[in-house]
């Protein structure tokens, strides 16, 4: 069963900066692409980054420039480096990967890391 774990989520101040893991249980070349969803109080899951199996990368326009993904294929992991964070940043990030085979697209969640930014 493929499972997607996040960690480093916590509390930081304005300005700071956090990196997001999400560990797959197996190989991230499993999936056609990997991403960062974030749900805030009171709003939409919204996608943050996204990067492909041809590490093609894509950002949210409120996070460009501040946050990068990448990922580490040896240990299967998938980071997102969190820079000059806000307070808007504040929400639960969801590790997401997608697998698409005989062309029905699988979505795969992790539980959730909770990130916030205050002072």
């Amino acid at each position: 069963q493929v499972r997607l774990v996040e960690s480093g989520g916590g509390l930081v101040q304005p300005g700071g900066s956090l990196r997001l893991s999400c560990a797959a249980s197996g190989s991230i070349f499993s999936f056609n692409a990997m991403g960062w969803y974030r749900r805030a109080p009171g709003k939409e899951r919204e996608l943050v980054a996204a990067i492909t199996r041809g590490e093609s990368t894509n950002y949210a326009d409120s996070v460009k420039g501040r946050f990068t993904i990448s990922r580490e294929n040896a240990k299967n992991t998938v980071y997102l480096q969190m820079n000059s964070l806000v307070p808007e940043d504040t929400a639960v990030y969801y590790c997401n990967g997608i697998i698409i085979s005989s062309s029905v697209t699988t979505n795969y969640w992790g539980q959730g890391t909770q990130v916030t930014v205050s002072s």
